[in-house]
């Protein structure tokens, strides 16, 4: 294979294209140059993706500091609203607040509503003023702001002078302001770590099913769209195995009381907050540009009058050459537009998925409740989530991404959606015959009201790990998704949106409130797996024509926009 090897300084873009011999190279991760794929080695070579940079991984541990905090602090929230406190610890069933499922329920949707809606505000905050590093040190001072008073005010003293319930709101507020502003940017940022924007043929060592090196040799092709894909695989590993903070808190809150199982996820935030600080020289950045979003609302005021290909320079010269001298973007700006809206229409169908991954965090939750756990909490259950994933998410990205490469199938993004809505559907189905099994066992059959049927709450499990295997392809999906098809000044904003489609299904969720009640639950699930099913049949046969333009709608771009000092060269051949 021919390669021309550089030394290349490590502020440099890794991004450079040369030309030799007719070939096209393209500058690697390594430093090395390495050709571009020909028609001809496309249908021969198999689609690989590249290793992940290290500051992509000191990004991953940032993220993971800030999902133990937030699942921590979030899993005993249904349990301390909605229960009384107990008359001591170890308690059978933990409260605080006493004030019932509906509010316990609408409460924690308002602030799944919130922690999504916030991230719009992180996200153009990054890109048009400081930055995504900048903006993640501040929220995450406003987090720590928010945690303090969460943790104080769950104290004994608190519950018992009537304070926690007021001071409880003021936390959720000023944590979801905090996490919003944190998630629109990490995101973003881990995926900027890798920088190679074009595919390339690299020789290695041929891999097993198993993922193990063996002595033979082989061609493949390092694609950008398998690196992304692996990259926010490992992401969103890193995030699920914080997520496992649930069961320490869980488990403080029924032994020892709120107050403990609080503290314990706040003093975890103060690790990741340092790791930001002291890591910022290794990570790679953008730096903001503030007339993009100006720029985006003159295209868009244009679009009725002209179309949106109508707005492009080389368009206006023709048709309105009186026009062009006040236009301050380019073709390849409409390009990436028009990119960002098709994703836009993605991101439209996420509602319904996300109002039945909450029912996990809320109704399950209260459905626990009524069920046989034993010694166990029963918020405890919703770990089985994270755990389904830290489990599987290694499988799809090592043997079952890989073996479907292998066999000449790849799962673009709008087919791995389209699998995760019906995953979404079936754990829908399966809580609804789970909550059936609850209203037909005594003493308390449909109206057990906090209190305990014969059944045993292992049976929910199933619904959870369901659930998991749905967040791989979907979840997982979106997050690759929005930062791929933002334009490269965008990419906060863009993400922020895909998260805020979070927002609609809190919206949805507070208008199901007054179903999330017994008798009436196993029709709620009902309704929301029907939903879901047919949702995931109309996305696939509406977008799947995405699949087809998808690597080639990820190539549109600028020359070295992964990082401001990339050129172009020649080399001798």
């Amino acid at each position: 294979m021919p390669k021309v090897k550089e030394e290349v300084p490590d502020s440099e873009s890794v991004v450079e294209e040369f030309q030799t011999e007719n070939v096209e190279y393209v500058r690697g991760e390594d430093g090395e140059m390495y050709p571009v794929p020909t028609a001809k080695d496309w249908d021969e070579l198999r689609e690989v993706a590249d290793a992940i940079p290290k500051s992509g991984f000191l990004v991953i541990l940032i993220e993971f500091c800030e999902r133990f905090t937030y699942y921590g602090l979030s899993g005993p929230f249904q349990n301390y609203i909605q229960q009384p406190p107990p008359k001591s610890y170890p308690a059978e069933t933990p409260g605080a607040l006493g004030k019932g499922q509906q509010v316990a329920t609408a409460l924690t949707t308002f602030f799944q509503f919130w922690c999504y809606i916030t991230p719009i505000i992180g996200g153009m905050i990054a890109d048009q003023y400081l930055g995504k590093y900048n903006t993640i040190v501040v929220f995450a001072c406003i987090y720590m702001v928010g945690l303090i008073i969460l943790t104080a005010s769950s104290a004994p003293s608190s519950i018992e002078s009537g304070a926690a319930f007021p001071a409880f709101v003021v936390a959720l507020v000023v944590i979801g302001l905090g996490t919003g502003g944190i998630k629109a940017n990490v995101s973003p940022l881990v995926a900027e770590q890798y920088t190679v924007q074009k595919p390339f043929i690299r020789t290695q060592h041929k891999v097993s099913w198993l993922g193990k090196k063996q002595e033979q040799e082989e061609r493949v092709i390092v694609t950008p769209q398998a690196t992304y894909q692996k990259l926010f695989n490992v992401f969103y590993w890193g995030i699920n195995v914080g997520a496992l903070s649930g069961i320490c808190t869980t488990i403080l809150e029924k032994n020892v009381g709120f107050w403990s199982a609080y503290l314990l996820p706040t003093c975890m935030f103060i690790p990741g907050i340092l790791i930001v600080v002291l890591g910022r020289k290794l990570y790679k950045q953008h730096p903001p540009r503030g007339s993009i979003f100006l720029e985006v609302a003159k295209v868009v005021r244009m679009i009725p009058k002209y179309g949106l290909e109508g707005t492009k320079p080389s368009k206006m010269k023709l048709t309105n050459p009186e026009v062009v001298k006040y236009i301050t973007w380019d073709d390849t700006f409409v390009d990436e537009l028009r990119r960002t809206f098709k994703a836009c229409i993605v991101f439209c169908w996420f509602p319904v998925y996300w109002l039945c991954y909450s029912q996990m965090t809320n109704n399950l939750v209260s459905m626990t409740a009524t069920m046989l756990t034993g010694s166990v909490p029963n918020d405890i259950m919703q770990n089985i989530n994270p755990l389904t994933l830290i489990i599987v998410i290694p499988i799809a990205d090592r043997i079952f991404y890989p073996g479907l490469r292998r066999m000449g199938i790849q799962m673009r993004p709008i087919r791995r959606i389209a699998i995760g809505f019906l995953f979404a559907s079936l754990a829908m189905a399966y809580a609804a015959i789970v909550q059936t099994i609850v209203y037909n066992s005594p003493p308390y059959y449909d109206h057990p009201t906090g209190k305990k049927n014969n059944v045993s709450a292992a049976l929910t499990v199933p619904a959870y790990i369901l659930i998991g295997i749905s967040e791989i392809f979907a979840s997982i999906t979106g997050l690759e998704y929005a930062y791929k098809k933002a334009p490269a000044m965008m990419k906060s904003l863009v993400m922020a949106l895909f998260l805020f489609s979070n927002c609609f299904a809190a919206l949805l969720a507070f208008a199901l409130v007054s179903v999330a009640v017994d008798p009436k639950l196993k029709w709620l699930y009902t309704g929301l797996s029907g939903a879901m099913g047919v949702c995931a049949v109309l996305f696939y046969l509406i977008h799947r024509k995405n699949d087809k333009t998808d690597a080639e709608e990820d190539a549109i771009g600028r020359e070295n926009e992964a990082t401001n000092v990339g050129s172009k060269e020649s080399i001798g051949s």
